[in-house]
């Protein structure tokens, strides 16, 4: 692993050298790929786990534009903590920069109860956060708080090591999980005893280790936060949960704001170049896949187009607990319904049907779904790759193969035929 500097607004970013492409995955909540006892991004196919120690790093650091190279899917474990990247960042330095990066400041407070977990937000001039850890046994109960600063960062958290339970084990290693995990790297907890190859850097160690993974999940706000975060029990999941919370009220006042301004001068827009912008080669971003679909929020199922060759095309839905169909399908286990996984495969179709200007803003109904099988269920977190080839473009009408997959798996596949109609 190597850290780069990057310029002002760049943000922090990770960059896979070992792969072709040299695909680089931007530290942001739209990037969530799992929180399965840690935080995995995703771009495409591509994945990096285990980021937020990392990510932690930077933030407690005060550090705001970085590259990131790493050679595999997953940065250098080390001793389980976050103390050797944080050596790395005091020997290179930081760099002030020009540019301004407006913190993120919570104007009421936020909540989020995802399972065991709680955590809230409540407004204050600076980040501190007050956490209280356990296991479902309600052993080794500890709370910890603290302001963050560089300082408190150094001396009160980086060198706080993973630890874990060891009835956990045996699962964790059946799901593929800690494959490099060993006491070097982690402290174990059996029963009253605490297996490690070191005595504990803190007397509350393990609260502060929970601490250093919320203050990695909450860089991918994207900004610095002035708040104070009450922690109960914190998972991976509820972490990032609070930070897709945090950026849906930040966002609410520009759209509230926007709604009371008279309308614009109204000028005649010149419609893209269809041709141009979906061509062999291209990806779009959600900004380009609006231009060419005319659905919008709730029903557009494409966030962006990563592959396009000939009449292929390869698309990514990032499913979020946030999609309301979860609010009753279903509320304690939420499963993204099937027939939104074709809908996904006939927006994905309809790209490239639509990539002729005559037929630009058109609406793709369906006529027709076939060989329809699904497979496994989609939960919130995934990110739903859409691999589509249009197999019939004849004026109006258009038929489709799709596959739906997640991590390599598919979960549905179907043939689908569907008729364009004016705007």
């Amino acid at each position: 692993m190597t850290f780069r500097p990057a310029p002002a607004g760049a943000g922090i970013r990770f960059r896979r050298t070992d792969l072709e492409s040299r695909p680089e995955i931007e530290a942001a909540a739209d990037n969530v790929a799992d929180t399965t006892r840690c935080t995995t991004l995703g771009k495409g196919k591509a994945r990096i786990r285990t980021v937020e120690h990392v990510l932690a790093a930077f933030h407690g650091m005060g550090v705001t534009n970085a590259l990131i190279e790493l050679d595999g899917p997953e940065p250098p474990v080390h001793d389980g903590s976050a103390r050797e990247y944080t050596r790395m960042i005091e020997k290179a330095g930081v760099q002030p920069q020009e540019a301004f990066l407006e913190p993120c400041e919570v104007p009421e407070p936020i909540e989020v109860q995802t399972g065991e977990s709680y955590l809230a937000i409540f407004p204050h001039d600076r980040l501190k956060i007050s956490c209280t850890s356990a296991d479902r046994q309600g052993r080794h109960t500890q709370f910890y708080s603290v302001e963050l600063t560089p300082e408190t960062w150094r001396t009160e958290l980086a060198r706080a090591r993973t630890f874990c339970f060891f009835e956990e084990i045996e699962a964790l290693i059946r799901n593929g999980l800690i494959r490099g995990g060993s006491l070097e790297n982690a402290v174990v907890i059996r029963g009253d005893a605490v297996l490690t190859t070191e005595p504990l850097r803190y007397p509350d160690e393990f609260v502060r280790h929970k601490i250093v993974d919320l203050v990695g999940d909450l860089t991918l706000l994207g900004a610095p936060l002035t708040g104070h975060v009450v922690a109960i029990r914190p998972s991976h999941t509820a972490n990032c949960e609070l930070v897709r919370r945090i950026l849906d009220r930040l966002r609410r006042p520009l759209a509230a704001r926007q709604a009371f301004l008279p309308p614009p001068a109204r000028e005649e827009k010149k419609r893209p170049d269809l041709k141009d912008l979906v061509c062999d080669g291209a990806t779009l971003d959600i900004d380009q896949v609006m231009q060419i679909l005319p659905h919008r929020a709730p029903f557009l199922m494409v966030d962006r187009v990563t592959k396009i060759e000939g009449n292929r095309l390869t698309a990514i839905k990032q499913v979020t607990i946030n999609e309301p169909y979860f609010q009753g399908h279903f509320p304690a286990h939420p499963i993204m319904p099937g027939v939104l996984q074709l809908e996904a495969i006939a927006q994905a179709a309809g790209i490239l049907m639509l990539r002729q200007a005559e037929n630009a803003g058109k609406i793709a109904y369906f006529m027709s779904a076939e060989a329809v099988k699904w497979r496994k269920p989609v939960r919130p977190g995934a990110a739903l790759q859409i691999d589509v080839e249009l197999t019939r473009a004849r004026g109006r009408i258009g038929r489709a193969k799709g596959v739906c997959s997640v991590d390599g798996e598919t979960v549905s596949e179907a043939e689908v035929t569907f008729m364009l109609v004016g705007e």
